[in-house]
């Protein structure tokens, strides 16, 4: 009997699970005849129109391509923005492994425009990397900032990163000593939960020091300075990856948390103009750096991205006309090549002078006006490597900013979501389930390890190079690989000027 029981239930398990199999045939078919009927009727893809349902295989493989390629396809030195080999250094730095490789490296060391460092023939004994001494920022400034570490947290904003992605960043940039820019998003909690340095961004729809009509609110700012983290304010005229164009944060975006450290309505769109309202020449921005360093007391600077020098070289003569206190305590020049959430591809790719052309040519300037001690200049734009760093302290940078690198570092996998609100590892999504695979306690410790790791390895290249500080490379220091197979020191390519007489 319980033979026959177990019988009849196997043959009506049967029978249920083709029923269910016939009635998902029919609906898939059903589907297939509607999609069919749409693709065939629309007008506005070809592609689907000429090859209805069989069409859609193509923007399938054309969306997985990214990921094969990224695995399966693509060689070490291939992919871009960063390619594996770059990637898994950082993977490598954040995670305190040894970072050897063996049988020889896998770049191509003659192919043109290729760094590499000079070393000098008899480093000093002892230790094998040499440390930083600390630097001060703003000295005319009534609170000057002193700083030691050369590598730090370049700007991005709560709300374009995650909550738990900026807490990690604040609690690994106090264990490594370096600092967190808050980017244009204004200051939020997360920012200042772990204890680090802060540069506060202001940005150019002001937002976390507005008015309601876009201007600066200035007892918010001060409120905001009064936060003995908050070290240096930053006016950012652009950015690499999109200069000359203001941001659109969607309304679906603009929850109650975010409109309150922005301030700006709730889930209402808000557009970022493409300049400051209040800043339309050089002596409308040297005005505002007197004011916000007046007001803060902090040292006051200013970021852009560089079409050519002709505003910085009439920044200089305003510097000139109103004294040496009043320059700008620090430049922060981002590359074409920055990086951001999301920006027109146009922009993106065509628009903006390099990092290896701008960083020079500021620096050149700023020694031609004397001015080379009075600012400090920050570099920004893919610089995520040993090598990266080293090469931008040799073109002249005191620090060295980097955002993609430390993204890498809480374990970015490149999977270019960071516009979708799809992000897999909970970095650039303001979606809980998947916010919640980034743990914040794992993550600051491999941003810590990620930062101190970089600064140790360009100290080992220092070291091998014969000096005492890393900020000591210059352009003396450092060979690029020419178009003949030839390398050409950076003093050659890019000799340093005379200093302007006094």
């Amino acid at each position: 009997m319980e033979a026959t029981g177990f019988a009849h239930w196997l043959v009506a398990l049967v029978e249920a699970v083709a029923v269910v199999f016939l009635l998902a045939f029919a609906i898939g078919v059903v589907v297939i005849l509607i999609t069919w009927l749409v693709d065939r009727n629309q007008s506005s893809n070809s592609v689907l129109r000429n090859f209805p349902v069989v069409g859609h295989f193509r923007y399938g493989f054309l969306r997985l391509g990214e990921f094969f390629r990224q695995y399966l396809y693509s060689s070490d030195r291939e992919e871009l923005p960063f390619n594996r080999a770059e990637r898994v250094w950082v993977y490598r730095a954040a995670k305190n492994a040894e970072n050897t490789a063996a049988f020889g490296s896998t770049r191509d060391l003659r192919a043109e425009g290729v760094p590499f460092f000079v070393n000098a023939a008899f480093p000093a004994l002892g230790d094998h990397h040499v440390d930083a001494k600390p630097l001060r920022i703003g000295p005319y400034a009534r609170e000057p900032y002193e700083h030691t570490a050369f590598f730090n947290i370049s700007a991005m904003s709560f709300g374009a990163l995650s909550a738990p992605a900026v807490r990690a960043l604040s609690h690994g940039a106090a264990k490594a000593g370096i600092w967190m820019d808050t980017g244009e998003g204004g200051l939020a909690p997360y920012h200042l939960e772990g204890g680090c340095d802060i540069v506060f961004e202001i940005g150019t729809a002001k937002y976390g020091v507005r008015t309601p009509d876009g201007q600066l609110d200035d007892q918010k700012l001060q409120d905001i300075c009064a936060h003995k983290q908050v070290k240096m304010v930053s006016i950012k005229l652009g950015q690499g990856a999109k200069p000359g164009m203001g941001g659109l944060l969607p309304g679906a975006k603009v929850t109650p948390e975010i409109a309150a450290i922005r301030g700006i309505p709730v889930g209402q769109d808000s557009q970022s103009p493409n300049r400051h309202l209040d800043i339309a020449n050089v002596s409308q921005l040297m005005d505002s750096i007197a004011h916000i360093r007046d007001l803060t007391g902090k040292p006051t600077g200013f970021k852009a991205v560089f079409g050519d020098m002709r505003m910085v070289e009439e920044l200089c003569d305003e510097v000139v006309r109103r004294g040496i206190e009043s320059a700008p305590d620090f430049i922060i020049v981002d590359g074409s090549e920055g990086g951001t959430g999301a920006a027109p591809q146009t922009l993106m790719e065509g628009v903006g002078l390099p990092l290896q052309e701008a960083l020079p040519q500021l620096v050149n300037l700023l020694i031609e006006r004397d001015l080379r001690d009075r600012v400090k200049v920050i570099c920004s734009g893919k610089r995520i490597t040993a090598y990266d760093v080293a090469w931008a302290l040799s073109m002249g940078a005191d620090f060295v900013n980097s955002a993609r690198g430390f993204m890498l570092s809480l374990g970015c996998i490149q999977s270019l979501q960071c516009n979708r609100n799809t992000c897999p590892t909970g970095i650039t999504t303001q979606d809980p389930k998947l916010q919640r695979g980034l743990v914040v306690t794992d993550k600051t410790e491999k941003v810590a390890n990620y930062a101190r790791n970089v600064m140790h390895e360009v100290g080992i290249i220092a070291h091998s190079c014969g000096l005492d500080d890393p900020r000591q490379l210059d352009r003396t220091h450092c060979r690029v690989m020419g178009n003949d197979g030839v390398s050409v020191p950076l003093v050659k390519l890019f000799p340093y000027p005379v200093r302007a007489e006094k």
